[in-house]
């Protein structure tokens, strides 16, 4: 793990959510050594018994982990992937019918009944159905037909950040495993290719972290100012939209901060309108399929005089924001979303500590939280 001589404030346990944030590179590590047996036993299962799409049942952080789901699986495999409605089964006591579909539930603590109850139809009507936890004991584990473990360590701060980066990487493994399905039309994506790059992602996300020093002083940058960081737009697109929607996230949990996701292209189609100057648009815009668009929609901005604060591996692509922060560069794009995540983590902590607040104290929140 990471050290620094400058610690942030420490949770009852004495691990900081800092603390968890940098432990990463061991996360993923530990993430990788697992759950092997249960990444064949999908795939033989649906070797045997092809499906023609995949439904996700996750909340909050779990579901944006859904949404990398969506494009992954999309871009690797060619499968068509939904995300659940748990309210169906919950509220409702209706069923959807899983026939052909796999069916994933994405759990860091695999205790919200909602999300069991998903898994539990699907496993009355035969499907085959995969749990994402780091509890395999779990209601959810103990639910489902298979596991994967996200062995990210135990995880004592209440925003999730480790479990978060550990199911996008289970995730890139199960699509690896999963292989192209069913058509001689080539994915998006060789799933070879992918699965030679896993061992990198330890030190891909290491090299994200060392820019803590720089976006500490962004934050602090930032923050302070009178009507600078109240609220603020982030925009991503294909497969970080995830990230902005997790990045999202992370400000309003830790820092109070009214923060408005959307994917580049729905954005175009109306929510453009929320921009003004005191209000700063956060765009990721990293090489790839996405970037031209994104490169574009920076460009209209400044010619409006929005302050932009732009995520990219690519040196001229940030010039164009007025702030920045480097992602490491030479990562295949299905895989980046589990290192970009990471600078925004550490942006949202520090944003927390300059607007006085405490990382380890999220206003009204706990770890684990139960829908029905």
């Amino acid at each position: 793990m990471r050290q620094s001589a400058r610690r942030g404030p420490a949770t009852v346990a004495g691990v900081s959510l800092r603390d968890e944030i940098l432990e990463q590179p061991d996360a993923v590590r530990r993430q990788l050594s697992s759950s092997a047996a249960a990444l064949e036993g999908v795939a033989a299962r649906l070797r045997e018994a092809p499906v023609d799409s995949v439904v996700i049942a996750a909340r909050g952080t779990s579901d944006h982990a859904a949404i990398y789901a969506q494009y992954l699986l999309g871009a690797v495999d060619r499968l068509a992937v939904g995300l659940a409605t748990p309210s169906l089964v919950s509220l409702y006591g209706v069923e959807p019918r899983f026939e052909r579909s796999l069916v994933i539930g994405i759990s860091q603590s695999g205790a919200s009944p909602d999300v069991v109850g998903v898994l539990a139809a699907a496993r009355r009507q035969g499907a085959p159905t995969l749990a994402i936890t780091n509890e395999p004991a779990s209601a959810l584990g103990s639910t489902a037909e298979f596991v994967i473990d996200l062995a990210a360590g135990s995880e004592q701060a209440v925003a999730a950040t480790k479990t978060y980066t550990t199911s996008l990487l289970a995730i890139a493994r199960l699509a690896i495993s999963v292989g192209p399905r069913g058509s001689s039309t080539p994915s998006s994506f060789d799933a070879a290719d992918l699965a030679a790059s896993l061992a990198n992602v330890p030190s891909w996300i290491a090299a994200a972290l060392d820019v803590e020093p720089a976006v500490r002083a962004l934050a602090a940058e930032l923050a302070p100012a009178p009507g600078a960081f109240g609220g603020c737009v982030i925009v991503g697109r294909g497969f970080e939209y995830a990230t902005a929607r997790e990045w999202a996230l992370k400000l309003k949990e830790l820092a109070r901060v009214f923060a408005d996701p959307y994917s580049a292209a729905d954005f175009l189609h109306g929510p453009i309108a929320l921009v003004q100057p005191g209000i700063p648009v956060l765009v990721l815009a990293p090489d790839g399929a996405a970037a031209p668009g994104q490169i574009d929609l920076l460009r209209d901005l400044k010619t409006r005089k929005i302050d932009t604060l732009v995520v990219s591996d690519n040196a001229a692509t940030r010039e164009l924001g007025r702030w920045s922060i480097e992602l490491p560069a030479g990562i295949p794009e299905p895989l980046r979303p589990i290192v970009s995540i990471v600078p925004a983590q550490l942006f949202a902590y520090h944003v927390t500590l300059a607007r006085g607040l405490d990382p380890d104290e999220p206003r009204y929140l706990s770890k684990v939280t139960r829908t029905t």
